[in-house]
């Protein structure tokens, strides 16, 4: 979610409550006895506040997978999730007086907050500008899902491509789609040497169609924009002119896979801090309870 103008009120909210609980801490802090904890009243309610804050924060996963269920919008919920969820933070903070407890619950807690927190304004980074940068630098960007399935028709348009210029045997109906796309231009392999066939075949089974049949790059030199320029440049000088628009095909080819690839890459990017970021909230809610019932028990 890129953080706009839809988030003003939120931020003016967090803000100034983050001012008020700030101005009462402090004449708070200085009065009480041994400095500010969570076992006064004050610290009670900066502890129960920040929680509840936290849980609403929490529930924002439960919202998505019930989209169904009338309980105000997403977008709504994604806005509460992040600011107070961000101010639910120096409120925990208020509440144990800036200390990360004395206890090994307390302290694993505080530890697991701050991991949280820092992921979570990470996330809050990347969602905000990253589909930006993803459609500056991925000008064919894809529905992700649709990845695969795009990779498996590249291979094949490729496969397609050097069969029409190696002279593969291919089925009728598919010489007749071959033949559509290039507008008719066959190289068969009788109008072909050995030798020059053999350095399209060679470098199509070794670097190009690996590259193309896998997820990423994974090591293939070809996957570097500099280096398939080069590449596909030194194939042109040892293939007759009338393969050099087939050779052309392959090249816009891997490129459309660079382009997958690296829109992958981001995706992952994108979205990989939520398996820091969600499993430990979920534990953090957990440990809250735990400590909140046994300091009440105490």
């Amino acid at each position: 979610m890129r953080i706009d103008q839809t988030h003003r009120k939120w931020i003016w909210g967090s803000v100034i409550g983050l001012i008020v609980a700030t101005a009462v801490y402090i004449p708070y802090d200085r009065l009480t006895m041994g400095g500010a904890h969570g076992g006064t009243v004050l610290g009670i309610i900066y502890g129960s506040v920040g929680f509840a804050f936290m849980i609403f924060a929490g529930l924002l996963s439960l919202r998505k997978k019930k989209p169904v269920w009338r309980m105000g919008r997403t977008s709504t919920w994604m806005r509460g999730h992040i600011w107070l969820g961000l101010i639910a933070y120096p409120l925990i903070l208020f509440h144990a007086g800036f200390s990360f407890g004395k206890g090994t619950l307390t302290l694993w807690m505080m530890i697991l907050f701050t991991i949280v927190i820092v992921s979570g304004i990470i996330g809050a980074i990347f969602q905000h500008y990253m589909p930006r940068m993803m459609t500056q630098q991925v000008p064919m960007e894809t529905i992700y899902a649709e990845i695969p399935r795009i990779r498996g028709q590249l291979l094949d348009e490729a496969d397609t491509k050097v069969a029409e210029v190696t002279g593969v045997s291919m089925s009728q109906s598919a010489m007749a789609a071959a033949n559509s796309q290039t507008g008719g231009v066959i190289v068969t392999l009788v109008q072909m040497e050995d030798e020059v066939r053999n350095e399209l075949t060679e470098f199509y089974d070794k670097e190009l169609r690996p590259y193309l049949e896998q997820d990423g790059a994974h090591g293939c030199a070809i996957a570097d924009r500099s280096i398939s320029a080069e590449s596909f440049r030194n194939l042109k000088t040892l293939l007759p002119d009338v393969v050099h628009p087939v050779v052309n095909d392959l090249e816009s080819i891997c490129e459309e896979k660079r382009e997958l690839d690296h829109q992958t890459r981001m995706h992952r990017v994108l979205h990989g801090w939520l398996f820091v970021h969600i499993p430990l909230s979920l534990a953090l809610l957990v440990m809250g309870a735990i400590h909140a019932i046994v300091a009440l028990q105490y």
